[in-house]
């Protein structure tokens, strides 16, 4: 199993981001699939999810409404737009796969919102 994000970077307050994550070595269409987020200094902390078929997502409450994931199963692809950032949006942000009991992790990207 191989996660790969990219797509963070520096952005001003207000500003949007949009993240990917290239998934291999599982068959993509039959997983869920998760954002995280860890800033420094804080636990690693849950931010959306999508279902296999992106039947239905959800959300923690503090990213709801500005947040969208989203999915490609045809590219083994999950997407995270993200907008409106605010300052403490600003971490390393990693997708996720459990597959076969297991946990896996990608090796983030970082996401830092600054004016």
């Amino acid at each position: 199993v191989q996660l790969v994000e990219s797509g963070g970077g520096l952005v001003q307050p207000g500003g949007s981001l949009k993240l990917s994550c290239v998934a291999s070595g599982f068959t993509f269409s039959n997983y869920d699939m998760r954002w995280f987020r860890q800033a420094p200094g804080k636990e690693r902390e849950w931010v959306a999810r999508i279902s296999r078929a992106a039947y239905s997502t959800d959300y923690a409450d503090s990213v709801k409404g500005r947040f969208t994931i989203s999915r490609d199963n045809t590219k083994n692809t999950v997407y995270l737009q993200m907008n409106s950032l605010k300052p403490e949006d600003t971490a390393v942000y990693s997708c996720n796969v459990r597959y076969l009991a297991f946990d896996y992790w990608g090796q983030g990207t970082q996401v830092t919102v600054s004016s």
